[in-house]
């Protein structure tokens, strides 16, 4: 019988495997077989390690990266919703304002108008703990 010394590196090496893949179709069998363990068993060891189910984790990783593309400019909404693994935009759109709180595209706004106001002010992103610190010296 597997210990949970022994069961850790496997869920560990699950985990790894679905950030370097997230983009790709996911099944819970694919994850649990890069760990060696039934579905069902690797779904309660996952969960119980990261506090996540397994599509909780992917699902989160997908809209990580979801935020990071949003952010450059050149890349359709929709590309970044097929380019991160959603299958619909529909979908996309749906978790993303249910996880942010706003859709991609408002998202997407706030992105370029933050970095076009550091580019012509960047003083006001310095800290104002750090502007007085500097005063006083």
């Amino acid at each position: 019988m597997l210990t949970n010394k022994d069961l850790y590196p496997r869920i560990v090496a699950s985990k790894n495997f679905i950030d370097q893949n997230y983009y790709k179709l996911l099944r819970l069998e694919d994850i649990s077989r890069e760990a060696c363990i039934s579905c069902y068993h690797f779904h309660r060891l996952f969960t119980c390690t990261y506090g996540k189910t397994p599509h909780e984790y992917l699902t989160l990783k997908r809209l990580h990266h979801a935020k990071i593309l949003l952010q450059q400019e050149g890349i359709s909404i929709k590309d970044i919703c097929f380019n991160v693994g959603f299958e619909s935009i529909a979908s996309f759109s749906l978790l993303f304002r249910k996880r942010n709180g706003y859709a991609p595209q408002y998202y997407r706004n706030l992105a370029y108008f933050k970095n076009k106001l550091l580019k012509e002010q960047p003083a006001r992103f310095i800290p104002h703990c750090i502007i007085e610190n500097m005063a006083g010296k």
